[in-house]
């Protein structure tokens, strides 16, 4: 099991996605899964999460007709296997202790 599972619910972000899921990328903290639902994006959102996929392990993708964001998220919490869970928006970016953060708040919290 992963510490972190993140959530990163995706349609039609191409112009963000890649500042978006570097900033993931780039944890100071690494034990932590990536899962992507792509809600049935009509830009290049999709070939640039299998990019992800391609390039760390630590990055899946699920693809669905759209749902909507809620159904993206209902997709995602089906799918995640950590100790913890966070959601990342996918035209934003996080900085790189983020995670690291994180996860010091919630074992203090223990």
């Amino acid at each position: 099991m992963v510490k972190v599972s993140i959530g990163v619910p995706v349609y039609n972000v191409a112009e963000y996605l890649r500042e978006c899921l570097d900033s993931i990328m780039n944890q100071t903290f690494k034990d932590f899964e990536v899962i992507m639902v792509d809600d049935g994006s009509t830009d290049d959102s999709f070939s640039i999460c299998q990019e992800y996929v391609a390039k760390d392990k630590r990055f899946k993708l699920i693809h669905q007709e759209n749902k909507g964001n809620g159904g993206s998220r209902n997709t995602c919490l089906r799918n995640m296997q950590g100790e913890y869970i966070t959601w990342v928006d996918s035209d934003d970016r996080v900085k790189t202790n983020y995670l690291e953060k994180l996860i010091h708040m919630a074992d203090c919290k223990k």
